[in-house]
């Protein structure tokens, strides 16, 4: 056999298994999504208590985004070396701790701090999933368990406009941060005794490949590669400005309909719990639809709902009255979440399996720093105009500019990518 160009392994055949990996990664990801959505309808107050403005709030956004982005990135790789099942269980584990922590907080600079270091470890579980699911799942049947799998981050966000509401008005904001953080350890040490890893990765054969220089030093996965794929970079971007419109409205809606509109805090979470509660029907029916009737392609409806995303958000900023924010809330939703699904789809397909873990933790910490950003953005654009319409449109630059993202890619409905040659001569693959 060929060291460069091994003999593909025989396919494993699917197992009743992995959706228990599935449901796992889910949950997971949901506990992480409430932790980082528990900010939006907390923020007004968390900023009254610990005596920030409420043009400075975007900072303790911006602070958990920095550390979220920066565990993306390390944390995709960590789980290629790793393996996923230990790297999702820290992850879970650490943000629990933190966001506990942050609940009895008395200082804004310690809040900051701890915001940043919440996301740190809340990060990582992303690529994990991924991960795991990918392993399980045959590739041209990824668009419906990635579908499910990132209904995680909308339903987090409902659960936390549903409910955190109401704890805050029972018992204060530091209540919501102690629930939700209990919670996430206690899960955290269930799902180190149910996870397995994938079959690939249990024989071996999904662990990073090992890249040798004529220089004679060993490195990790080579990003080389991965930044000379086109087609990565620019799904890399795309995403970015996605999460630029959909995170900036998560994390601004409620600050800005209270502040904008004196809408009532009650209402505002219920607008943004309707927002997020569309995704979850959304999410998995956009994949099943692109696995059954488009063969599995992802970039022609990935603009049709970039192009509803933006128009709607500008949409959103030209109405005023709570009815008006209620029924619009669906629309927006579905727009707002369903692309991220098929992007989260698209990227396993364009590089190796070997790598999956690195390069989905590297292109969401991409994707991510649109979410560092927009805070400040928004945040800026609104104290300086008081102008609700102003913010609005600030976000839905975000969709516009993906739509000329995406438009270059080139989308390949079918199997995985394989490793070119080119590709191959740098790379010394793991013996199977």
């Amino acid at each position: 056999m060929n060291p460069l160009h091994p003999t593909p392994s025989r396919a494993v055949a699917p197992s009743p298994y992995r959706w228990v990996v599935l449901v796992t990664c889910w949950l997971s990801f949901t506990l992480t999504s409430i932790d980082r959505s528990t900010w939006g309808p907390a923020s007004v107050f968390v900023g009254e208590g610990l005596a920030v403005p409420v043009a400075s709030l975007g900072v303790f956004a911006t602070a958990y985004y920095v550390g979220y982005v920066i565990s993306n990135a390390i944390g995709g790789i960590g789980v290629d070396r790793f393996g996923a099942r230990i790297v999702l269980t820290v992850s879970l584990a650490g943000a629990g701790v933190f966001m506990t922590a942050f609940g009895s907080t008395k200082s804004a600079t310690v809040g900051i701090a701890v915001q940043a270091v919440v996301g740190l470890f809340a990060g990582a579980d992303y690529a994990a999933g991924v991960r795991l699911i990918s392993s399980w799942f045959p590739n041209n049947k990824l668009g419906m368990p990635m579908g499910v799998f990132t209904t995680a981050t909308s339903l987090g966000t409902a659960i936390a406009n549903a409910v955190v509401p109401a704890l805050i008005a029972w018992h204060g904001w530091g209540t919501s941060y102690h629930l939700f953080g209990i919670i996430s350890i206690v899960v955290a040490g269930l799902l180190l005794f149910v996870l397995r890893n994938g079959p690939q990765q249990a024989k071996g054969q999904e662990r990073a490949p090992v890249v040798e220089r004529k220089s004679g030093g060993i490195l990790g996965p080579d990003l080389r590669t991965f930044l000379r794929n086109r087609d990565v970079v620019l799904t890399c971007l795309t995403g970015f400005c996605g999460f630029w419109g959909l995170y900036g409205f998560v994390t601004w809606a409620n600050a800005l309909m209270i502040k904008g509109h004196d809408i009532d805090a009650g209402t505002a979470g219920l607008v943004v719990a309707i927002f997020a509660i569309t995704a979850v029907a959304v999410k998995p029916l956009v994949g099943l639809i692109t696995d059954r009737f488009f063969g599995g392609a992802r970039k022609i409806p990935s603009l049709v709902l970039f192009a509803v995303f933006a128009l709607t958000l500008v949409w959103f900023g030209n109405v005023s009255s709570p009815t008006a924010f209620i029924w619009l809330a669906p629309l927006l939703g579905a727009a707002a979440y369903g692309w991220a699904a098929l992007l989260v789809a698209l990227i396993p397909r364009l590089v190796p399996s070997s790598v999956t873990g690195s390069v989905a933790g590297i292109s969401n910490a991409i994707w991510q720093l649109g979410s560092v950003l927009v805070p400040l953005a928004v945040g800026a654009v609104f104290s300086a105009t008081s102008s609700f319409n102003a913010a609005f449109l600030t976000l839905a630059a975000g969709p516009a500019l993906a739509i000329v993202c995406m438009l270059p890619v080139r989308d390949r409905a079918g199997d995985r990518k394989q490793v070119t040659s080119a590709e191959s001569e740098e790379m010394v693959p793991e013996s199977v």
